[in-house]
């Protein structure tokens, strides 16, 4: 993969945020200093409690939030290539905070190829916990960064789609958008 997911946990810092239009409708980025750390579907006067809570959780009561002032340039570049097809994989710095287990899977997902798809059970398997297909699916669903690590690659047993938190109509399209630029042979397959 091109990077590795970074934390700076504990550091009280400022977040940013801009909102940017998409084929998957509106979104709002989230940055601290360190990196990209939340995707939200949706404006930011939609999110903005959730994005609030979050701020004082991680990054503590003195944080404060600003309107991006171009530090997430880079981001918003990457992602209308990738929206557009011209890009099959991130590069921008990421600031992923989560459990130790969280962040186990939200590597695996880093690892799902373009075009590709993986089963829970698949991420169980390639974590070294068979055994914690459900753990796996929580921890997904906990993605903060969706698109750029792949959660949608991911679906259920049989290949039915289960679970986005962008719905399953969102989950639909980026799939469909990867199966059309990654050609014939690649869509639905499965790692393992």
């Amino acid at each position: 993969m091109n990077h590795r997911l970074e934390s700076s946990e504990g550091a009280e810092a400022s977040l940013y945020y801009k909102e940017i239009d998409s084929i998957i409708g509106p979104l709002t980025l989230c940055a601290t200093a360190s990196g990209l750390c939340m995707i939200k579907f949706g404006t930011y006067e939609a999110n903005s409690a959730t994005i609030a809570a979050w701020v004082k959780m991680q990054l503590g009561p003195a944080a404060q939030i600003y309107a991006d002032a171009g530090s997430m340039s880079e981001a918003e570049r990457q992602l209308a290539a990738y929206f557009s097809g011209e890009l099959q994989s991130f590069s921008v710095p990421l600031d992923m905070r989560g459990t130790d287990f969280q962040r186990q899977v939200w590597e695996a997902l880093l690892s799902v190829p373009y075009g590709e798809s993986a089963s829970y059970k698949d991420i169980a398997v390639m974590i070294g916990n068979p055994q914690a297909v459900r753990a796996v699916g929580g921890a997904n669903n906990r993605n903060p960064v969706p698109v750029i690590v792949p959660c949608h690659r991911i679906i259920g047993a049989g290949g039915t789609l289960v679970g986005y938190a962008g719905g399953l109509g969102i989950k639909s399209r980026l799939l469909q958008l990867e199966a059309e630029q990654a050609g014939p042979g690649l869509s639905g397959n499965y790692l393992f």
